[in-house]
């Protein structure tokens, strides 16, 4: 069944308007912080923070680029638009790991950008699972202080699943 292209239009509003609040969180992060600040690799940290929520804006733009391709193949009665509409699909990239990243408390549009994403209910995959998550940890998760009990961790879940 070819997708719909009133839930497409739907869900690109979604995500487009959990883009402007990423965007308007990153400005304000960089005015904190200043574009560049220091180079450290702590979980929370100026620098893990905005490379955080960069990640997190970048994630959107893509997904909204992907979900705007699907309707437009959709559109246009083209073979592609079932191939486009998984691809749209598929969980952003980063979103929402890049808020493993950034200090706590979250920032309020990053919160409400990700509860959004959440609520909307359109991306395979476990990524409202995964945004509950992230925003309940009470710190910075990544980059881990320990990479080695880190490296750990993934093996035992991946041999969990």
């Amino acid at each position: 069944m070819p997708p719909d292209l009133t839930e497409l239009a739907h869900v690109a509003r979604v995500l487009e308007e959990a883009h402007a609040l990423l965007k308007t969180e990153c400005e304000r992060l960089e005015q904190l912080y200043g574009s560049t600040p220091k180079q450290e690799v702590t979980a929370g940290s100026p620098m893990q923070t905005l490379h955080g929520i960069r990640d997190l804006e970048m994630s959107m733009a893509s997904a909204i680029k992907q979900v705007a391709l699907a309707a437009g193949y959709t559109a246009l009665g083209l073979d592609r638009a079932e191939h486009a509409l998984a691809m749209a699909r598929r969980p952003p990239v980063s979103f929402p790991s890049g808020a493993d990243r950034m200090a706590r408390p979250l920032g309020e549009d990053t919160v409400r950008a990700l509860e959004m994403i959440r609520d909307l209910g359109y991306f395979d995959g476990d990524t409202a699972v995964a945004i509950d998550v992230a925003l309940a940890a009470p710190e910075a998760t990544y980059p881990p202080d320990d990479w080695d009990a880190w490296a750990r961790e993934q093996r035992w879940r991946a041999q969990s699943d």
